[in-house]
């Protein structure tokens, strides 16, 4: 699938797909919160291991986006 295939189906969960929603502003809440952190100057150590658990937690809501968005174009013919 091409990337503009890929963004439609993300799209279209978005607006359909209750789980899919949730898990995107989950991970845009993390973003924002990255954003912050990396805004300072200097990190104290409590703020380096939120820096770390921020980003693992935020690329387990981006797999978990993806393979949902993998089960949808598997089950509507799409590749």
């Amino acid at each position: 699938m091409n990337a503009a295939g890929a963004q439609d189906v993300k799209h279209l969960l978005l607006h359909n797909n209750d789980q899919y929603r949730q898990l995107a502003e989950q991970h845009h809440r993390l973003d924002n919160r990255l954003h912050e952190l990396s805004d300072k100057h200097y990190l104290s150590p409590t703020e380096q291991v939120e820096e770390v658990n921020l980003k693992k937690r935020k690329l387990a809501l981006k797999d978990r986006m993806e393979a949902i968005a993998r089960q949808y174009r598997d089950g509507n013919g799409h590749s």
